[in-house]
């Protein structure tokens, strides 16, 4: 089994936590990990990493800024953006010209965005969305996973909340770890500064948004300006999405395939990974690979 290397490198004077494995000559994917609370490139990749490495992949999974071991920096002005620009910084400063990029929840959601502009600033040759894009109602199971409070219990919460099994919630040791995680300085602050609301102007209160994704409100993602092909991973028992919202986003991708796990909730990559990594491995050989 490939190595995984936990790597630091700066950029623009902020430090960027990153983990690498696989052949150094091998093709470029980077995983872009989600954004809730104690999320980090570790917490959403461990079982990813090490399948793509084997298969001969150099994979590069990074730390959003603020999140994990990567310097806590928020931009109350611009969080998406100012997170979207330093790590396509960040993969520039790795000599990375043109990989595959997967990317989970927000991870995915911000990848979407960035590929469907007029001006991409990922290097993507193909893309995977693991629950990312849609919709994204502001609903009992959002609201359940904004309130983490810290503690152990509440990680097992926001866990059973966003997963379809009891698998993971049942493993007291994948509970403590993730709660460790959680516990990074300044990773929640970074997370929960979303949630701080101007004070009321006598206008009804926006929905919440998370790191520059808003609740509640239409997706904004001109998925059919996609110049890549992209594969889309949904669970068809998720609890942040409406049914049916995957369908529709492959539906407008100009070349997409679709798969929807049953029995899965909000996270494919940690609920199914065997299937995860074979699908994405799939992808990768007859999109990807073959134009290498």
């Amino acid at each position: 089994m490939a190595v995984t290397e936990s790597r630091f490198v700066t950029v623009d004077g902020m430090r960027t936590h990153y983990l690498e494995a696989g052949p150094v000559a091998g093709p470029a994917v980077v995983l872009l990990h989600s954004g809730e609370y104690g999320s980090c490139a570790e917490a959403s990749w461990s079982e990813t990493i090490p399948g793509l490495a084997d298969a001969g992949y150099h994979v590069f999974a990074p730390d959003w800024l603020g999140y994990g071991k990567t310097d806590k920096v928020i931009d109350f002005a611009d969080p998406k953006g100012r997170r979207v620009r330093h790590l396509a910084a960040a993969v520039r400063a790795l000599g990375i010209e043109s990989a595959a990029f997967v990317g989970n929840s927000m991870g995915g959601t911000y990848l979407a965005e960035d590929l469907a502009g007029e001006e991409p600033l990922f290097p993507a040759a193909v893309a995977v969305l693991a629950s990312g894009g849609g919709f994204i109602p502001f609903n009992e199971a959002r609201s359940a996973i904004q309130e983490y409070d810290l503690t152990e219990a509440g990680m097992a919460k926001l866990l059973r909340t966003a997963t379809y099994s009891s698998r993971l919630t049942d493993d007291p040791e994948f509970v403590a770890w993730r709660h460790k995680l959680s516990l990074e300085p300044g990773a929640w602050q970074c997370a929960a500064s979303a949630r701080l609301r101007p004070p009321a102007t006598g206008a009804a209160p926006a929905p919440p948004d998370h790191g520059g994704e808003h609740f509640g409100r239409k997706d904004p993602i001109a998925y059919e300006r996609f110049r890549v092909p992209a594969l889309v991973i949904a669970g068809a028992q998720d609890p942040l999405r409406e049914p049916g919202y995957a369908d529709e986003i492959a539906g407008r991708l100009p070349d997409a395939e679709l798969h929807v796990y049953d029995e899965c909730g909000h996270l494919p990559n940690l609920e199914h990974p065997r299937r995860f990594v074979r699908d994405v491995l799939s992808f990768l050989e007859r999109r990807y690979r073959t134009a290498e």
